[in-house]
């Protein structure tokens, strides 16, 4: 094997082992307490450590940059105007600032968290008739870096109609573990927010998964925060209307979202597997007058 090759392939195994050996769900657990001590020289020695290690830290873009604790620089808010919402009512946002990772159209019921590695719509949303809604639709993976703003927003104006929180593990859902954990978004401890969008025949479903070191997640508009501490399913009747671009909830550190859409869409160009984006940016395009409801692209394909 080619040495550099062989040191990047170590590399790889050492993050994996290092970050989905551990003890996960007291390793996250640990870190929720650790990252809520409130004391400003041990958080700017914290943040001087971090910046080390993530050079795409913009703590310039925070509203406030002094932070009492981590958890306080983890659920910062931006300077206001720094994420324009495109305005378009045709145009679904991405929800968050986040990478792109495997997305496409979904095989009857069946997606593909990496290359080789599927799993099922039952799987991951529970409610068969939910799944059902979204069979041969579209999804795209967004992956939040530790180092990215935490908040996720409403990517199109509508309602919320409903929240289902699933506990679970706390796998790390970096690109090394989703190519060797199978169905690892339906493994880990996840919130299910259904909408029903104001775009004609279109259905909409946002995943925010939690992972290791992630605290809980907390929404504007369900009561208490859902943490490790809850175990089960637990489903919150909302009806909440919400236009684009308001803020939905927050992360506790970096994670996934999966959105899930049915109807006529269609991806923007820039939406490709790698590319950087932030909340508010074009992600899917409603075409009625453009998209036949019955036209179809395999993963395959929509993957190459």
């Amino acid at each position: 094997m080619n040495p550099l090759l062989a040191r990047i392939f170590l590399q790889e195994d050492l993050n994996f082992l290092l970050t989905n050996r551990l003890p996960r769900r007291a390793a996250t657990r640990f870190m929720g307490w650790y990252s809520r001590i409130e004391s400003r020289p041990l958080t700017r020695l914290n943040l001087a450590l971090w910046r080390r290690f993530a050079d795409d830290l913009r703590l310039d873009e925070a509203e406030k940059t002094d932070f009492e604790s981590l958890h306080d620089c983890f659920v910062r808010e931006l300077k206001p105007g720094l994420r324009p919402v495109t305005t378009d009512p045709h145009i679904v946002t991405s929800p968050c600032d986040a990478i792109v990772g495997a997305h496409g159209r979904v095989d009857g019921t069946t997606v593909f968290q990496a290359k080789g590695f599927p799993y099922s719509l039952e799987d991951l949303l529970i409610d068969p008739n939910l799944a059902d809604k979204h069979r041969d639709g579209m999804f795209v993976t967004l992956r939040l870096k530790s180092s990215f703003y935490h908040r996720f927003h409403a990517p199109c104006d509508g309602r919320v109609k409903r929240v289902t929180y699933v506990s679970g593990d706390t796998w790390n859902v970096n690109p090394i573990a989703l190519k060797r954990v199978e169905r690892l978004f339906c493994k880990n401890e996840r919130a299910i927010v259904e909408l029903e969008p104001e775009l004609t025949s279109a259905a909409l479903t946002l995943v925010p998964v939690a992972a290791i070191l992630v605290g809980s997640i907390r929404f504007t508009f369900v009561e208490p925060p859902l943490t490790l501490s809850h175990e089960g399913l637990r489903t919150f009747d909302c009806n909440r209307e919400v236009a684009k671009g308001d803020e939905l909830g927050r992360f506790e550190a970096g994670s996934t979202i999966v959105l899930f859409a049915s109807g006529p869409f269609r991806f923007g160009p820039h939406i490709i597997e790698g590319a950087r984006v932030q909340m508010g940016m074009p992600l899917l395009e409603h075409t009625p007058h453009v998209v036949k409801p019955n036209q179809r692209t395999s993963n395959r394909e929509s993957r190459s």
